[in-house]
């Protein structure tokens, strides 16, 4: 069971860049819970968070796999990230931009940290059961 972090804990942030990869070959279900969690900002800022997806841990390609709507404010966000139609994935990794306008410094500031967490079987069997018997 993967249960892990894509952006440590804490992590202060000022320009663009990425997360360490992670491998995710061994996960026994290719869904999983992504949570940003923005714990600190400063006024009139914006963060992009997207995942990108490798087959080697090397070459990342230029087209993200899954993204976060675009956040200016502190809180946690949920996204699952389904992996199904991905087979030849392996490893994943967060991607971030960030910009600052309006007055005072230039330089943005973000602090966040983006936990990933397999879903497990039971859970999904659960959901499929609950979406049909709503359907």
């Amino acid at each position: 069971m993967i249960d892990t972090f894509l952006v440590p804990e804490k992590t202060v942030v000022t320009a663009k860049g990425d997360g360490p990869a992670v491998d995710v070959s061994s996960a026994a279900n290719r869904i999983f819970l992504l949570t940003l969690n923005i714990s600190n900002i400063v006024e009139q800022e914006s963060l992009d968070l997207s995942i990108q997806g490798s087959a080697d841990g090397a070459a990342w390609g230029g087209k993200a796999i899954a993204s976060f709507p675009q956040k200016f404010y502190r809180g946690q966000h949920p996204l699952l990230l389904d992996l199904g139609g991905h087979a030849d994935v392996k490893f994943v990794r967060a991607h971030w931009e960030v910009g600052r306008w309006g007055r005072g410094t230039e330089t943005p500031m973000f602090q966040f940290h983006v936990t990933l967490k397999e879903v497990p079987a039971d859970i999904l069997k659960q959901a499929a059961a609950d979406a049909k018997a709503l359907a």
